[in-house]
């Protein structure tokens, strides 16, 4: 089934700004994990809605927003406990993608990117744990960032693995996405971004198209940053399986319990993940957060001076709607390979939408030193405006 939009019209909300400022006359919508007081945070499955009382609180991101004039104009859907980068509900449906009409939007913050890349509101919230911003930033030809872990508030706000979740947003142009950030994100106090190098890795997993895109967008620098030698952080599988058994443990340990009493039904995928998660063990979970504290002091070694990495931030295009479940599960692997990095990490990424494949928009992406969110948005202004 394919939604209409993006938005949970079976359970609208509504909140007018609280004050006056950068914001004002902007609309925003809010992906179901965001606490909004007195309304159940469903987080994409009809029975974890059914099971859960009205949030008590809502979350301060939103009350942020709402301060500096934005208007809070609905929920977004997500894909079921955000376990998921396709954006496909076996319950709700799936948004439509505006860029690909026959293409899954992606996901897990599916709805969120759908109504803004369809101009139903200027910017929206979702939240990355695996991808869950910058794919469907992708998917859906808009900006998105997935800031640096722990940098944006995320109290009241449910979690699929806390090591490993932000809470970013999206908007179609740089700007907005610029100004949103400026209400969110401390100021930046590290080395200055001086330097793009394109991830190896990366363009060797996207493949010579995009590559080459990339590669000639970047050749005479970025928006003021020279251009760098291409980098290497090592075999992008490894990020892959660090990551995987790190999450899964940490998903389970947060739903593990619900699921185990209410019995669930799960689409395809979604299922056979937290049938994994459960065997999960706290060894092997140890081992995996060991590797991911590796593989992130390498990432971080890279960018320590200010360099930025540059990467398509997904393999591919939003793939067809009806494509096969072996078809969606060999494009996520390939798709978390390149995520995990920063992911891993806990660095910034920021998605612009300037690549393209013959199916639709990918993003290009850059990733900066941990906390350097606000200047790789400015960045990405001064690109926008020439």
């Amino acid at each position: 089934m394919k939604l209409d939009n993006g938005f949970l019209d079976f359970d609208p909300v509504h909140l007018a700004p609280t004050g006056s400022g950068p914001l004002d006359g902007l609309r925003f919508a809010a992906k179901d994990v965001y606490d909004i007081a007195g309304t159940v945070t469903g987080v994409g499955h009809p029975l974890y809605r059914a099971t859960h009382a009205p949030a008590e609180h809502t979350s301060p991101v939103v009350t942020a927003l709402l301060a500096a004039g934005a208007e809070l104009v609905g929920k977004t859907h997500t894909d079921e406990l955000t376990y998921s980068l396709a954006g496909q509900n076996i319950h709700y449906g799936t948004p439509p993608n505006p860029a690909v009409p026959d293409g899954i939007p992606g996901g897990s913050s599916s709805g969120s990117a759908s109504v803004v890349a369809a101009g139903l509101v200027d910017f929206a919230l979702g939240s990355d744990t695996g991808g869950s911003v910058r794919v469907p930033a992708s998917y859906c030809g808009i900006y998105g960032l997935r800031p640096t872990h722990g940098l944006v508030d995320d109290r009241h706000t449910a979690h699929l693995a806390k090591s490993f979740d932000t809470l970013g947003w999206f908007a179609r142009d740089a700007a907005t996405l610029l100004a949103v950030g400026r209400q969110l994100l401390p100021a930046y106090t590290g080395p200055a971004l001086r330097r793009l190098c394109p991830l190896r890795e990366a363009l060797t997993m996207a493949g010579e198209n995009l590559a080459g895109q990339l590669n000639e967008l970047t050749a005479e620098g970025f928006a003021g940053l020279s251009p760098g030698e291409p980098v290497s952080v090592g075999p992008l599988r490894a990020f892959f399986d660090a990551f995987r058994p790190a999450q899964a443990f940490e998903a389970w340990r947060y739903f593990g319990d619900w699921i185990s009493e209410h019995r669930p039904e799960f689409g395809p995928g979604i299922r056979e993940r937290f049938a994994a998660a459960a065997d999960v063990t706290p060894a092997q979970a140890a081992e995996a957060r060991e590797a991911c504290d590796l593989l992130r002091r390498r990432v971080r070694q890279l960018v320590a001076d200010g360099t930025v990495l540059c990467l398509p931030t997904t393999p591919t295009a939003a793939i067809a709607l009806d494509a096969s479940d072996a078809a969606v599960d060999e494009v996520r692997l390939r798709t978390l390979c390149m995520t995990a990095v920063a992911g891993t990490a806990g660095l910034p990424q920021l998605t612009l939408p300037l690549l393209h494949d013959e199916r639709g928009p990918v993003g290009l992406s850059l990733i900066g030193p941990p906390g350097a969110d606000l200047a790789l948005l400015q960045l990405a202004a001064r690109w926008e405006n020439g």
